[in-house]
């Protein structure tokens, strides 16, 4: 025969934990909801940080992944100072444009104007302030489609101005308010010194080079003829997504072959090395939102865990005079810790499942979240729950019998 068992076994420990729970709905609820908005924050956080870095990387691929540079190779001088040890072809867009993968290519160099004043009348006043002219800077004529440029009025300059050295300027918009000048109907001028250079178009928009906005740009050969410009200070291309490795290799040999090492060239890094990067550290940032909200939960339970302790004292007292072990009453209460963490994780992980969704929904973006993260929500709140009702389990099982009926009564 075999002996009875009058010990308390897992199922009488589950038993009793779900009474115990449920004995006090309103409290249940209260603690029930520090861990939802925790498990919740951190589906969400979690969800809309993939989802934001994907959509990141979609912007990051129709501009950032198409954009290279090359110049000519520096090295420091005793100085400190960095000083070029090659140069730039004029005909450095030609000989790129040759290349597989390069869509199209533009020199961008800027202009030293010795001092020289930037202003629409070629009368100045003594009198007014002296103010710093706006930027000069060279191009040549495939510039529009190799930084992503749209004119607002008027054209840009073609190959015929540049082979000819024609005095033509286009302006960006910032430079165009800061001189003044809205429109190009009226044929309007600006002088560079004493040089008046006609104004045939008003750059607004620029995806690869926004500082061409506030600056006046001339054809290259204009500023090689008038403004001192001895070569292309940098070439500037739009290539395919995924051609970087190719051009990084092709473009110095075409650009310089007798020394390809004097050219350097800068393309982006492969797309998903950066994808990888942006989640990363969107998930880290996330991440640690999501934690101090999930703390904030555990801290809950156990306060509320310690609270039922003290208040069910003298129940306490009567378990352990009529026989059970401490383990018995720490069990109860851890039980009951991950009953309620486990509740809450479930909750919470369908919550911050449906705020992805409306989110996403509501700014036309692909909501993006491991199923693994919202299956591992309901785990992840009954660990919580398991580590917020360590003390309060311990400090109960540790109560005396006698002392738990006295304080009980």
């Amino acid at each position: 025969m075999s002996a009875r068992r009058d010990r308390f076994g897992l199922r009488d420990v589950v038993a009793e934990a779900t009474s115990g729970v449920g004995a006090r709905p309103v409290r249940l609820l209260l603690t029930v909801l520090g861990t939802v908005l925790g498990i919740a924050s951190v589906v969400v956080t979690i969800g809309l940080a993939q989802t934001a870095a994907n959509r990141v990387n979609e912007r990051f691929d129709a501009v950032a992944a198409t954009q290279a540079t090359a110049e000519p190779a520096t090295r420091s001088t005793w100085s400190g100072r960095q000083q070029a040890i090659g140069s730039l072809p004029w005909d450095a867009p030609e000989r790129a444009q040759r290349l597989a993968g390069v869509e199209a290519a533009a020199t961008v160099s800027p202009v030293d104007l010795g001092g020289a004043t930037v202003s629409t009348v070629a009368v100045h006043d003594p009198s007014a302030p002296a103010l710093a002219p706006p930027p000069v800077v060279a191009t040549s004529p495939g510039l529009l489609d190799a930084v992503g440029g749209h004119l607002r009025e008027g054209r840009f300059f073609d190959a015929g101005h540049d082979a000819r050295g024609d005095r033509v300027v286009v302006l960006g918009a910032d430079a165009a308010a800061r001189l003044g000048v809205t429109r190009v109907a009226t044929q309007p001028s600006v002088f560079i010194g004493d040089v008046a250079y006609q104004v045939v178009g008003l750059l607004d928009r620029v995806e690869r080079r926004p500082d061409l906005l506030g600056a006046l740009v001339v054809p290259q050969g204009t500023a090689a003829a008038d403004l001192g410009l001895v070569s292309p200070a940098a070439l500037q291309l739009r290539i395919a997504v995924g051609a970087g490795a190719t051009v990084a290799e092709q473009l110095p040999i075409a650009l310089a072959p007798d020394a390809p090492d004097r050219v350097d060239v800068s393309v982006p890094p492969p797309p998903a090395a950066v994808q990888d990067e942006v989640r990363a550290d969107l998930n880290v940032v996330f991440l640690a939102l999501g934690g101090v909200a999930l703390l904030i939960g555990g801290v809950g339970i156990a306060n509320v865990t310690l609270l039922s302790v003290m208040e069910r004292a003298g129940e306490i007292g009567l378990r352990r005079a009529l026989g059970a072990r401490r383990r018995d009453v720490a069990a109860q209460f851890v039980a009951e810790s991950v009953l309620v963490g486990a509740l809450g994780g479930l909750i919470g992980a369908a919550l911050g499942v449906g705020v992805v969704a409306v989110v996403s929904l509501t700014q036309e973006w692909t909501p993006i979240l491991d199923l693994r993260v919202v299956a591992a929500a309901a785990a992840v709140g009954a660990l919580v729950g398991l580590l917020a009702g360590g003390y309060p389990a311990a400090k109960a099982a540790r109560l005396e019998p006698v002392a738990a009926l006295r304080s009980g009564l």
